[in-house]
């Protein structure tokens, strides 16, 4: 790992030296540094704003662009990706040379903005688009199941599901861990969602059919520009470690995707 990655970590422990504002994630000499970036806006629409901010420094940082990912409970999930989207074309004015520290100061300078310009933008897409059944662009939906009763008829259903809806992926098998990573178009997405919800997929402890209701939605989201589609089939996988899983991601450029998501599983 680049020396240079470490040292602008521990600055910004340094800098960023209270309770919860700085952790770190995972730190490894093959696939880089992940860590989170805690911050409160002040003042923003007469309210302070909590910003979660979670980069992923690559081996190859800063040559590379990290990857961000952007969570507040007080902004919508529209609002977090414009703000995520407006640090990605920061970080590009600041390629070969430290820049999180940058991108921190630049957000908390211009999120009121950020959010303003949101809100707008918003507003003229529903105007415009009302009635729309789609939205351009490849979508990503990542799932957790609960359990599999009846492993053998679920994984065929997931898989049919996913070849009539034209959507790629993985149903991922790690001990009692069971994730569903998709791909497609965004209607596909939500008809695959409504399918996984409503159909009698599973049988309960009678060994009767039942529609699943043991499911979480982790994560929803338009792919960006960056993370170009890697899938091309839907495959089931099993993982013998959490490390095979975590390369899964990593090969498809979703190790972000992976810290945010997964190591809370495991608890």
């Amino acid at each position: 790992m680049a020396a240079l990655a470490r040292e602008e970590l521990a600055a910004l422990a340094a800098i960023y030296c209270g309770p919860e504002e700085c952790e770190v994630l995972a730190v490894s000499e093959t696939h880089g540094i992940t860590f989170r970036i805690q911050i409160t806006v002040k003042e923003l629409l007469d309210t302070d704003i909590l910003l979660k901010l979670l980069f992923h420094l690559p081996v190859n940082y800063p040559s590379i662009l990290p990857d961000i990912s952007v969570n507040s409970d007080q902004l919508t999930r529209a609002q977090c990706m414009d703000v995520k989207d407006k640090l990605l074309e920061q970080a590009k004015k600041h390629l070969s040379e430290p820049m999180v520290h940058e991108l921190v100061l630049w957000v908390q300078q211009h999120l009121k903005c950020i959010i303003r310009q949101s809100t707008a933008v918003c507003s003229e897409k529903t105007t415009l688009s009302r009635g729309a059944g789609t939205e351009d662009g490849i979508w990503i939906l990542f799932l957790h199941l609960d359990h599999m009763r009846a492993k053998a008829k679920y994984v065929k259903t997931v898989e049919k599901w996913a070849s009539d809806l034209r959507l790629t992926g993985r149903l991922m098998f790690m001990g009692k861990i069971i994730l569903i990573l998709l791909e497609g178009d965004r209607s596909n997405i939500k008809e695959y969602l409504i399918l996984q919800k409503t159909s009698k997929v599973d049988v309960d402890s009678s060994r009767k059919k039942c529609k699943e209701k043991m499911i979480s939605v982790l994560c929803e989201t338009k792919i960006q520009p960056q993370h170009a589609r890697y899938n091309l089939t839907f495959e089931v996988k099993d993982y013998s470690t959490i490390d095979e899983l975590q390369k899964e991601f990593e090969a498809a450029g979703l190790a972000t995707l992976f810290s945010e998501f997964v190591p809370p599983l495991l608890k």
